[in-house]
């Protein structure tokens, strides 16, 4: 087969003399190097990406993503938000901090009013009794797994739900509203959400707020991208609405998850980056062995471009075999890691819980072009010094 010259002699170069053992030693490491930490960003990312979109589901799948409140002057309407990009449906809603107490216990979080014949993502998260129990004038309420153990309760038991911002005087002075609720439900979403959200029936909620029925209820937006809320809350704000996100409640936890991401992918690449400076290393080792030949080339009319891509072929070789290795097994490895886990008898998470593994094509591709593209950089430097050897100097004791 008919290479052109540099790349034919970079690619002999590149598996070296049968004497030279440490020069091939020292290449082969370079390309296991950048095969390792291809693999391993790869694989890390793809369990990142998991969690990410786990928590995603579970708790911006919960929470409501976005509300419009409802303003007696500016009622939100309906049909036109509905129609806004981004925005896959609406439902009514009222909300309002609330302690709640058993007769065990005492517990507080945030008291959603839906309606229970809107879409409302906790169904899916239910495990004892049912969402649609929450019927006007029944007075029920749906807890999370874990403010149900703190109150000690389950499904048909009474507690008391008590509301501060609604409180009324009396003639023992200030008390808050208050009402018996029966616990109807239990959801589980196995996060935090989980001790924080009840929900009741809208009427409900309203009369306990003591609303007054001429206040329409704020409106719940269910979007497309979570993260995408900002661009919403402009156009919201632009129009004269009253805006929240889920930002205000769990912006941090995102943001942490996003900087942890981050600071893993930047860890790993450092193990490419060492890798593509082994690959320099192994250049100017093949460079100072090689300067008489590459001083022949160059008497025998080799230009100095074409010396250059020599050695940028041997070297850009070793990143380029171990930048596709390691995006193969970084791929095999993170779509098999539950099941290796497995049969190594591990589990990280306990209990037999499976990491959450999402791979994207996308990243792979840029982890692999970036590794490709970094030793790619790393072969310039020894290749522009081979280039600039002078025969005359080169030969001079041959």
């Amino acid at each position: 087969m008919f290479h052109p010259l540099p790349v034919f002699i970079g690619l002999r170069y590149l598996k070296g003399r049968s004497g030279d053992k440490f020069g091939r030693f020292v290449s082969y490491m370079s390309t296991a190097g950048i095969t390792i930490g291809v693999m391993s960003l790869i694989t890390v990312l793809s369990v990142m990406n998991g969690f990410e979109g786990q928590l995603k589901n579970r708790i911006l799948g919960v929470l409501p993503q976005a509300v419009i409140a409802g303003d007696a002057e500016l009622a939100p309407d309906v049909n036109t938000i509905a129609q806004w990009d981004g925005i896959v449906g609406t439902a009514p809603l009222v909300s309002t901090d609330a302690v709640v107490q058993s007769a065990l216990s005492l517990g507080a979080g945030r008291l959603l009013g839906v309606d229970p014949q809107s879409k409302e993502p906790v169904r899916a998260f239910m495990v004892r009794g049912q969402f649609e129990a929450l019927t006007a004038g029944s007075y029920a309420l749906v807890l999370g797994r874990k403010t149900a153990r703190q109150l000690d309760v389950s499904v048909g038991d009474k507690v008391r739900v008590m509301i501060t911002s609604a409180s009324q005087f009396t003639p023992i002075g200030r008390v808050p509203s208050q009402r018996n609720f029966t616990v109807a439900g239990i959801y589980d979403t196995a996060t935090d959400v989980d001790g924080q959200l009840m929900f009741a029936n809208l009427n409900d909620v309203a009369r306990l707020m003591r609303l007054p029925r001429t206040q329409p209820a704020d409106l719940r937006l269910f979007v497309a991208e979570p993260f995408d809320v900002p661009k919403l809350k402009v156009k919201a704000e632009s129009l004269g609405y009253e805006w929240s996100d889920w930002r205000e409640l769990r912006g941090e936890l995102f943001q942490a998850v996003k900087m942890e991401k981050n600071m893993m992918g930047l860890m790993l690449s450092l193990i490419i980056l060492v890798a593509a400076f082994n690959i320099i290393s192994a250049l100017i080792m093949v460079v100072m062995e090689k300067q008489s030949e590459v001083a022949i080339l160059k008497t025998q009319g080799m230009k100095q471009r074409d010396v250059v891509y020599l050695f940028v072929v041997q070297g850009a070789s070793s990143g380029v075999i171990g930048a596709i290795l390691g995006g193969i097994a970084g791929t095999l490895l993170a779509m098999n890691i539950n099941g290796i886990m497995a049969v190594l008898n591990i589990s990280l998470l306990g209990n037999g819980i499976s990491l959450p593994v999402v791979v994207k094509p996308e990243q792979i591709f840029s982890v692999v072009v970036g590794a490709i593209v970094l030793s790619l950089l790393a072969t310039l430097f020894p290749s522009i010094k081979a280039a600039s050897v002078r025969p005359a100097e080169a030969l001079r004791y041959e």
